[in-house]
């Protein structure tokens, strides 16, 4: 139910946020990865709750339709995770957890009333992007409003690679959108390019790029790669079992978005070893499902 295969791409987002912030990774960036974690997972646990009727005709064999987790249990542990997580953020100061306030809200918010509405996609993005948030609110809490504002056009990038999947997502169990997919297509090419443009001008033009241009260039490149040949897939081919695909690689795609928005900020340390994570998400994701 907690799909710990997808948690590899959580803490990511407190990082990317830190070096956004122009900020190295200190004890309130664990707490802000704490936060993460914790409401992450309720919202999984929240997604099933709110979906078990749907996953009975769909998915059966999902942990409340099969009988091995009952509703209740979900939504206690929904409730239990958030509280947790919101009190880790408290820890945090007051900036992190009025960020995490909202990202909650946002949780419960899509889980329970816009999944299925045309708000949905931008429910789920706005959370991811105050995940992102968060971690540059509570790595430079005396400092809230520029630690935001730099973050800002890097939380837009992680939203828009958000909603691109969550609208595919929409389609995973029926399949035959063509256009979500393509759309997909499109916001990953624009987001590879706007996250390695810099450091492969760098390199066309003869020159000897920085490690950091260097290691932007790579995890921008692997982010494409992990994304861009599923999507083409179920775009050509918009079955469930590809759609499905494409969604389980657009999530892991988050990973080395994540290390080269960092890099790109000027963490290079902190992409490689987001990039570090990758393989671990995608062997554990051979095993249990992340979506």
């Amino acid at each position: 139910m907690l799909r710990v295969s997808a948690l590899f791409t959580v803490p990511g987002d407190a990082l990317a946020g830190a070096a956004a912030a122009g900020a190295r990774p200190d004890r309130r960036t664990l707490l802000a990865i704490g936060t993460s974690l914790c409401l992450y997972e309720a919202g999984m646990a929240l997604n099933d709750w709110s979906d078990r009727d749907e996953d009975a005709v769909d998915r059966p064999h999902r942990p409340i339709p099969s009988g091995r987790i009952s509703p209740a249990a979900a939504l206690t542990a929904a409730g239990a995770l958030t509280t947790a997580g919101l009190a880790i953020a408290a820890r945090a100061g007051r900036a992190p957890f009025t960020v995490a306030t909202a990202l909650a809200a946002a949780v419960w918010a899509y889980d329970l009333r816009l999944k299925h509405t045309a708000s949905g996609p931008a429910a789920m993005a706005s959370a991811r992007a105050l995940d992102l948030l968060l971690g540059a609110a509570a790595t430079r809490p005396r400092d809230t409003a520029p630690a935001l504002r730099a973050a800002l056009p890097h939380a837009g990038l992680l939203a828009a690679h958000t909603w691109a999947v969550t609208t595919v997502s929409r389609h995973e169990t029926q399949g035959g959108s063509t256009t979500a997919p393509l759309a997909a297509l499109a916001t990953t090419l624009a987001i590879t390019s706007t996250t390695t443009r810099h450091a492969l001008r760098t390199a066309a033009r003869g020159r000897l790029p920085a490690a950091g241009h260097t290691i932007t260039a790579l995890t921008g490149l692997a982010y494409a790669r992990t994304a861009l040949t599923p999507l083409l897939h179920a775009a050509l081919n918009p079955s469930p079992p590809l759609t499905q695909r494409a969604v389980g690689a657009g999530i892991r795609a988050m990973i080395p978005l994540q290390a080269a928005l960092a890099a790109r900020a000027g963490a290079p340390g902190t992409g490689l070893a987001l990039l570090g994570l990758a393989p671990l998400a995608r062997r554990l994701a051979r095993k249990v499902s992340p979506t």
